[in-house]
């Protein structure tokens, strides 16, 4: 235990009693501010962003073989021809990423509202366009 002796224990009794200052000239720091300033200092929140966004994993872009692209070629014919009644499909395709090498695959299902022969892509109902080259799978 701490011993203190007479004269530190007294050493501010003459200042003690007194009331608080308050400036005349200058308004007082409200709380909330007065509080921040014991906020925790945040040097590194962009690094932590970086960190996320290199841990985040992409697929890879499968390359699929000449018969598998015969027999898309097939279905999307097969649509070609049946598009003015708005066939449904499932169809799964690789959306690549923005920010980084690889991607993801997206399976969306849809009723086809035509194929675009000039943009090689695929229209839906709702929007959405596909790009032909980017279709691995499609089920009617």
């Amino acid at each position: 235990m701490l011993a203190f002796n007479h004269e530190e224990r007294h050493r501010y009794d003459d200042i003690i009693d007194l009331p608080h200052h308050v400036s005349k000239t200058h308004p007082q720091m409200p709380l909330s501010d007065r509080a921040a300033q014991f906020a925790p200092f945040a040097a590194l929140t962009a690094h932590g962003e970086a960190v996320k966004e290199t841990a985040r994993l992409t697929d890879e872009r499968i390359e699929i073989d000449e018969d598998c692209r015969a027999a898309l070629d097939l279905k999307l014919l097969q649509i070609h021809r049946q598009q003015d009644t708005h066939p449904s499909a499932t169809i799964t395709y690789f959306v690549p990423d923005r920010q980084k090498t690889g991607g993801a695959y997206v399976e969306t299902v849809g009723r086809v509202k035509k194929i675009d022969e000039y943009e090689r892509a695929v229209i839906l109902t709702d929007g959405t366009k596909i790009p032909a080259d980017e279709i691995i799978d499609i089920v009617l």
